[in-house]
């Protein structure tokens, strides 16, 4: 066995890295603090949902690239490093641009932070596919479960934080300064999680598959691997359909601000509902994933989200909302974990990358839903924009069923 697999030092670097990742992005929170300030800025509903897209999908179409170079890589870290950097460049961007237009000049405000959320999305697509190798590289499958439990609970404790910190911000300094300052914190506070993960002990990968000649060939490989194995297929349509919760989701927080008092204090709270949801829920998924039950968890997190979803309905004081934002948190992280595990199984090692790739393409498309969210609202308004939600998740409930463990 490999002296590299399942080192405890290891260990501790991928959890300091979700720790402090965690602690920077939820700063940027598509679901709280984004849609806040995109329309401070004078953005509508339809930016929002943009913008919100823009944060989570712009790594769309370069994972399939990423994967066709990745699966002939026997090592993976120094390649990581160069996207780490990248990511840190740009969240600080956003900070330094806020700072230096937000006063004034709106226009150019919000160009800035949609160049800088595009490139920390598009290079998160390298980031991807490299992190998930090498998680399935340092860790053999059972120990990446306890890991990766860790991990998410300590992701959730830092977002707890942050969202804390958040709020602290939001009261005590006027925006758009508060904003800039949000994301200038938050990029040094990446950095940690970056240096830590960007140690880690890497073994060198045995199988490998020989890169094909062209991207095209590759493409066309990769569809008649999609088209050949049902499970994945199973697996992309139910997360997929799982991302149906963005839809919706953006727009809570501007349905909440129309009904209560949101000060700085009342957000940070919402924040910190939603990640207590991830922390609390993560021993749960912990103990479901690290028992092969990975199936049991999709089922459950997405009726988490179909409840959170539903409530959003009627609700009208903070407390419902801080229940909803809560449910949303638990949700979100257990259908992450599932989805990066169930992937991993069905994948035979020296197509790793492929599968990865294909799965995270796909389903990422649902990273966009927001944008038709955005529309449904514009358009119609939110009870009709929950409803179509609702179909969405209630779908991807039933298919999540037939997923193999």
């Amino acid at each position: 066995m490999n002296s590299k697999i399942d080192k405890f030092s290891n260990h501790i670097k991928n959890v300091t890295h979700g720790f402090f990742l965690s602690l920077a992005i939820t700063i940027a929170e598509p679901a709280t603090i984004l849609p806040l300030i995109i329309t401070y800025f004078g953005g509508g509903s339809i930016l929002v949902g943009f913008f919100a897209a823009l944060l989570r999908g712009g790594a769309i179409l370069v994972q399939l690239y990423a994967a066709f170079y990745a699966q002939g890589y026997p090592l993976m870290l120094k390649y990581l490093r160069r996207v780490f950097f990248v990511r840190w460049f740009a969240w600080f961007f956003i900070g330094i641009s806020i700072i230096l237009f937000g006063e004034k000049y709106h226009t150019a405000t919000l160009i800035s932070i949609g160049i800088g959320l595009f490139i920390f999305s598009f290079s998160a697509g390298f980031g991807a596919i490299y992190f998930k190798e090498l998680t399935a590289k340092i860790f053999s499958h059972k120990y990446r479960g306890f890991t990766m439990a860790w991990r998410q609970t300590f992701t959730a404790g830092g977002a707890i934080i942050s969202g804390a910190l958040a709020g602290w911000v939001l009261e005590n300094y006027e925006p758009p300064l508060s904003f800039g300052y949000l994301f200038l914190i938050s990029s040094f506070l990446m950095a940690i999680g970056f240096i830590a993960f960007g140690t880690v002990l890497e073994p060198i990968k045995e199988k490998i598959t020989k890169k094909e000649k062209s991207f095209k060939l590759f493409l066309i490989n990769a569809k008649n691997i999609l088209i050949n194995d049902k499970n994945l297929q199973i697996q992309v349509l139910t997360f997929l359909l799982a991302y149906g919760y963005l839809t919706a989701l953006p727009f809570i927080i501007l349905d909440a601000k129309t009904k209560i008092d949101l000060t700085g204090t009342a957000i940070g709270v919402l924040i910190t509902s939603q990640m207590t949801g991830s922390l609390i829920s993560n021993y749960l998924w912990g103990k479901l994933t690290s028992n092969g039950f990975n199936k049991l968890t999709t089922n459950i997190a997405i009726a988490f989200m179909i409840v959170a979803v539903s409530l959003a309905f009627n609700a009208t004081t903070i407390y419902e909302y801080m229940l909803i934002f809560f449910l949303a948190g638990a949700s979100t992280d257990g259908t992450r974990i599932s989805a990066g595990n169930l992937i991993i199984q069905i994948a035979p090692e020296e197509k790793r990358p492929v599968y990865v790739a294909i799965q995270a393409n796909i389903t990422s498309l649902g990273l966009f839903f927001s944008i038709i969210g955005g529309f449904i609202v514009h358009s119609f308004g939110y009870n009709i924009l929950y409803v179509f939600t609702l179909l969405l998740l209630s779908c991807g409930f039933f298919i999540s069923f037939k997923l193999k463990d």
